[in-house]
């Protein structure tokens, strides 16, 4: 079966009671069960996890280079700021990697309009809330 990792950043532990104007009120163990759900449907097995912690997530991306098909990853506050990340993504090409967000990243503060993974990765898909997710493993199983 095919494997994807699914990595969330940091404050991610905190959906449904962080700032619900902006994120809602789904929690990330919400998300979980459903991207658990779509994988189930696309075929494909869902390794979830979440830290932040910013070598945690580029740990876990290199460890995708041996055990997983593709990467769906919402960094958080790091996508923003973080060169580690994208030269982790970058190391595991061409494994396919969908960048995520709940929110529109582009219609909210400056600082969040620029993506430093965005340059290595398959695409991104934003402010589609936690369907954001579903989205990304449609697309992902699509290429697959």
């Amino acid at each position: 079966m095919t494997t994807v990792f699914v990595l969330n950043g940091p404050n991610l532990n905190a959906l449904g009671k962080r700032e619900p104007g902006i994120y809602g009120t789904t929690t990330l163990a919400d998300i979980e069960a459903g991207c658990r759900a779509s994988g189930e449907a696309l075929g494909i097995d869902i390794d979830f996890r979440q830290s932040n912690h910013e070598g945690d997530l580029v740990d876990w991306i290199h460890e995708a280079a041996d055990a997983a098909s593709a990467v769906v990853i919402n960094a958080g506050a790091y996508t923003h700021t973080s060169v580690a990340l994208h030269d982790a993504i970058r190391s595991i090409a061409p494994k396919p990697v969908v960048e995520v967000h709940l929110s529109n990243i582009h219609a909210r503060e400056a600082f969040r309009h620029k993506s430093m993974i965005a340059p290595v990765t398959l695409g991104m898909i934003c402010g589609f809330g936690p369907m954001s997710y579903t989205l990304a493993l449609h697309a992902l199983a699509a290429r697959l």
